[in-house]
């Protein structure tokens, strides 16, 4: 063994206490640190060493050349993307996760598989699906929009009398994919299966909104020989509106078409009582997309895939090798996303839940709402401002009340980056910014603290 790895072996606990001394500094400074460190001039790269000074030495390099550079996205101001953050338990859970270093994807070593199937029904439950969804961990909103893409195309190979998995998406002929506000990961999918980005078919949605006009679907559907695809939104990025499920749902009466929902963190709307309306009728989707990096509040990455038809899911993903377990009426999970390597995302998953239960996930989901409400009420209030939608859960989308520019809204980011990190958009034509409300740690002081720094940013460049 190499003298440097071997030594470092030895001294493993020593090692691991340091490194949990640099983690619990970094979580105790978030909220002093900036939210985004002021932009510097790109590091040069280093070369690589040819012998190693071990893990000590790299542990201080990284804390002196990289640590200061990295944004506090971790905590409470950090309000770009939908981004959440780890609790205590998930963070946990995520370190566990490495030092056991589990590719549970087969039942040749099957605790790990086993462990995920526990932790994708405790998802289920929380979400209100139904014992006929199945789940899987995959790594992202992107990846898991893919597979139930991937298994709604196998549906309709099924439909046609043919098999996409077998004879190429070629076989499908001309396919579409409806959809009212798609998320930008939709037409990715769509070019990484073949069927192309020039499938998707935008339907107009209902006059001030993001939500599917149900008329205009309906419409869209009659124009649409054979079956298709429906993409519905629960939780768009701009406003977090929802298409009204059950109203596509019923259209199936009329018209042959898989339903995947997009509810990377709007299905967590169930959860809060005052809101579970908003996911009304989820159980219905034939595929689900909900991210679990989001407000489930585990480390990146980690999202979850369900699906009514696990069978397709095996047909299209299924893998054949000596080495790997059968398909069987409960297939390992290696034959059920495109991923053979499968680290033990559930894990954090499973921490966090066991510890903080459907109440402290709920309480995480309302207080974020609330925040996100009470940053929209400031915005309202200030006449710098403009607040473009109603904040219908945890996301407000703005802009500057005069001359939007993009180029203003980039410098009011800017301006505001040490106490407040926002995302660009554009919402109804204008340009805009969106604030983000999914972290455990956020209060309403946060919430206060950010409209004030937004608010001083927007003077400052004015």
């Amino acid at each position: 063994m190499d003298r440097t790895l071997a030594a470092d072996l030895a001294r493993l606990p020593d090692l691991l206490d340091a490194t949990r001394r640099a983690a619990a500094d970094a979580l105790a400074s978030l909220d002093e640190r900036p939210v985004v460190p002021p932009a510097g001039k790109p590091l040069d790269p280093e070369p690589l060493p040819e012998h190693g000074t071990g893990a000590d030495a790299a542990l201080a390099a990284f804390r002196e050349r990289w640590e200061p550079r990295l944004s506090a996205s971790a905590g409470p101001r950090y309000l770009g993307f939908v981004t959440g953050g780890g609790t205590p338990a998930a963070l946990a859970g995520d370190w566990l996760t490495a030092a056991h270093d589990q590719n549970s994807n087969s039942a040749l070593d099957g605790a790990g598989q086993d462990l995920e199937r526990e932790t994708t029904g405790w998802l289920r439950d929380l979400f209100g699906l139904s014992a006929a969804h199945t789940g899987t961990v995959v790594s992202g909103a992107t990846m898991s929009n893919t597979t139930g893409l991937a298994i709604a195309r196998e549906w309709l190979g099924e439909r046609l009398g043919v098999s996409p998995a077998e004879d190429g998406a070629a076989a499908l002929g001309r396919v579409r994919v409806l959809s009212g506000a798609p998320h930008s990961s939709i037409g990715k999918a769509l070019a990484v299966l073949g069927l192309g980005r020039g499938s998707l078919v935008t339907v107009p949605t209902l006059p001030g909104r993001e939500a599917v006009d149900p008329a205009a679907l309906d419409r869209a559907l009659a124009d649409t020989p054979g079956p298709a695809v429906v993409v519905a939104n629960a939780g768009t990025v701009n406003t977090v509106d929802f298409d009204d499920l059950p109203a596509i749902d019923a259209l199936r009466d009329r018209h042959d078409f898989w339903l995947h929902t997009d509810a990377a963190f709007g299905a967590f709307a169930a959860l809060s009582p005052d809101h579970a309306h908003l996911a009304a009728g989820l159980d219905a989707s034939d595929s689900v997309c909900v991210d679990l990096h989001k407000w489930l509040n585990v480390p990146y990455d980690s999202a979850v895939q369900f699906t009514r038809r696990r069978d397709l899911q095996a047909r299209v993903f299924q893998n054949s090798a000596a080495y790997l377990g059968p398909l069987g009426d409960h297939p390992d999970l290696v034959h059920l996303t495109p991923e053979n390597s499968h680290r033990l995302r559930a894990l954090a998953a499973w921490f966090t839940l066991r510890a903080y239960g459907r109440e402290g996930h709920r309480e995480i989901v309302e207080r974020d709402i609330a925040c996100a409400r009470a940053l929209g009420a400031a915005l309202e209030e200030d006449p710098a401002f403009t607040v473009l939608a109603p904040v219908r859960l945890n996301v407000v989308c703005f802009t500057l009340a005069a001359d939007p520019t993009p180029a203003r809204l980039t410098a009011l980011r800017e301006a505001a980056a040490g106490e407040v990190f926002v995302t660009p958009t554009v919402y109804g034509g204008t340009a805009a910014l969106r604030a983000a409300f999914s972290n455990w740690r956020t209060t309403e002081a946060d919430a206060r603290r950010a409209a004030e720094a937004l608010g001083a940013a927007a003077r400052e460049i004015a």
